[in-house]
C-alpha cells in the first residue's frame, strides 16, 4: 500500500494517516459497502480487480476478488480466478469465502455456488443451478452482484432475475441457500424486486438473525432481458424486512411522500434491530442519515407508517448532505461521505452513533475530501472495519478507480 499524505489538508485530523491499496492501470476499488467482506479481526478483506463501485462485468476476464492483509502491509492476492465470479460473502468467523459463478443467461445457463478459505485453498462446489429452481418453472439469471450471509454462517442470500427472455417485466426474486443442506428456496418474487439490497441481520439472537432488509424499487420497468428501462417511479422506493421463509412482511418509515426519497442505501446498525437509510428531500434541500425500526407490513406507505419508530441522526450536522455510509459491528461509529461542494467531490466524515435510537449522531469528525469526480463509476462509497478504527473509500483523483484506507482519527 501507498501512503498518501498529500490527500489530507490542514482541517484533517492531526493523525490522520492515507493509504492507496491498489495502484493498477485497471480501475479497481472496494465492493459495495454493505457486502460482508472483512474476516473479524479487521485485518483481512476483500477488494476487486477490473471492477466499479456498483459490480463489475461478468464477461470481464479481467476481473479478480483479491484478498487485502493489512499486516502483511496491505498486500494483494487473488483469490477467485473463474470467468463470472460474483456476489462474495465472507463467513462471519473469517474460515470461508462464498461466491458465485455466473454462467447464465436469460432463460438458460447455470448460477454455481463455491466456496473457499480466503487464500483460495480447499475450493470446492457447493451447489449449482442448472434448471428451474425447485418447486418452480422459473430459471435465474441476472445474478445480483451483493450476496448476504446470515450472522451463524449457514444460510446465504442472493436476488436474481427469473424472466424467460419473453416479456417485459418480469418476476425478480430473493433465493434463500442454505449452506448446510445445499438447498435453495425461492422466499418471494415479483416485478418490483429489481434492486433487492439483500442484507442479513448482524444481530446473534435466535430469532433477529434471520432477518433480511430489502428495498423494492415501486413504479420500475425492464425489458425483456431484464435490463432496466426505469429503476423507480415518482414515488420511489421503499424499504421492508422479511424472514428469511418468505414470512413476517415488515415495513420501515421512510420515503414515498413526494417529498422524501430513499436514495437506495441503507443497512443495519451493527448487531442492533435499528436500521438507518439516507434520504433525499426536495424542500428543504438536503440528504439525512434517517434510522427506523420495522412494523408490521401497512402496505407501501413509507414515512406515513403508523406507529413505526423513526430518528432524524444527522440533525446536529449543520448540512446534512449525506449519501453512503456503514457503521462498525458495535454499532458505536459510523462513516459516510459528503456530497460535492463547490466543485470539489465530495467528504469523509466519522460521527459516533448514540445508544438511544432517540438521540443523534455526535462529535462529527470532518477527515477528507477523496478527490473522487463523483460520478456513479466513482462514488466514494465508504465503510469501516470490523472493529471501527479503520475507514475505506474509492476514488479516482489519481484518473483511474483506485480502493483506499484511512486510519487515525482518533
Amino acid at each position: 500500500m501507498i501512503e498518501r499524505p498529500d490527500l489530507r489538508t490542514a482541517e484533517s485530523p492531526a493523525n490522520l494517516e492515507v493509504y492507496q491499496l491498489t495502484d493498477e492501470a485497471l480501475p479497481s476499488c472496494h465492493i459495495y459497502m454493505e457486502a460482508q467482506v472483512f474476516a473479524p479481526d479487521s485485518r483481512r478483506f476483500l477488494v476487486h480487480r477490473s471492477a466499479h463501485p456498483h459490480g463489475s462485468d461478468p464477461l470481464d476476464p479481467e476481473h479478480r476478488y483479491l484478498l487485502c492483509d493489512l499486516d502483511a502491509g496491505g498486500s494483494l492476492a487473488p483469490v477467485t480466478e473463474e470467468l463470472g465470479a460474483t456476489a462474495p460473502s465472507v463467513t462471519p468467523d473469517g474460515q470461508w469465502l462464498y461466491y458465485f459463478v455466473n454462467e447464465t443467461r436469460v432463460g438458460e445457463g447455470r448460477l454455481i455456488l463455491k466456496r473457499c478459505g480466503l487464500d483460495g485453498a480447499g475450493r470446492e462446489t457447493v451447489m449449482a443451478l442448472d434448471g428451474p429452481l425447485p418447486g418452480t418453472d422459473l430459471r435465474v439469471s441476472r445474478p445480483y452482484p451483493l450476496s448476504s450471509i446470515s450472522s451463524d454462517g449457514q444460510r446465504l442470500a442472493l436476488s436474481c432475475f427469473l424472466g424467460d427472455g419473453q416479456r417485459e417485466n418480469a418476476p425478480w426474486g430473493l433465493m434463500v441457500f442454505d449452506l448446510v443442506a445445499a438447498s435453495v428456496e425461492l422466499i418471494f418474487q415479483g416485478p418490483t424486486w429489481c434492486n433487492v439490497h439483500p442484507q442479513y441481520s448482524r444481530s446473534t439472537d435466535a430469532a433477529a438473525r434471520r432477518d433480511i432488509l430489502i428495498q423494492e424499487n415501486h413504479g420500475n420497468r425492464c425489458d425483456a432481458q431484464g435490463v432496466f428501462l426505469k429503476l423507480a417511479g415518482g414515488a420511489g422506493a421503499d424499504i421492508h424486512v422479511i424472514a428469511d421463509d418468505g414470512t413476517n412482511l415488515r415495513d420501515l418509515p421512510w420515503g414515498r411522500d413526494d417529498n422524501e426519497f430513499c436514495q437506495g442505501h441503507q443497512c443495519w446498525i451493527g448487531r442492533t434491530e435499528r436500521a438507518l437509510t439516507s434520504t433525499s428531500k426536495r424542500e428543504p434541500p438536503c440528504a439525512e442519515l434517517i434510522e427506523g425500526r420495522a412494523v408490521p407490513h401497512q402496505g407501501h406507505m413509507g414515512n406515513a407508517i403508523e406507529g413505526a419508530h423513526r430518528n432524524d441522526l444527522s440533525r446536529l450536522h449543520p448540512q446534512p448532505d449525506f449519501y453512503h455510509f456503514a457503521t462498525d459491528i458495535a454499532g458505536r461509529r459510523l462513516i459516510t461521505d459528503g456530497g460535492p461542494k463547490d466543485g470539489a467531490g465530495g467528504d469523509l466524515w466519522v460521527a459516533d452513533i448514540p445508544a438511544s435510537d432517540t438521540g443523534a449522531l455526535d462529535n462529527w469528525t470532518w477527515l477528507m475530501s477523496p478527490g473522487s469526480s463523483w460520478d456513479k463509476g466513482s462514488h466514494i462509497h465508504p465503510f469501516l472495519s470490523p472493529d471501527g478504527r479503520t475507514g475505506f473509500f474509492n476514488s479516482d483523483e489519481s484518473g483511474t478507480l483506485q480502493a483506499y484506507m484511512v486510519r487515525g482519527w482518533d
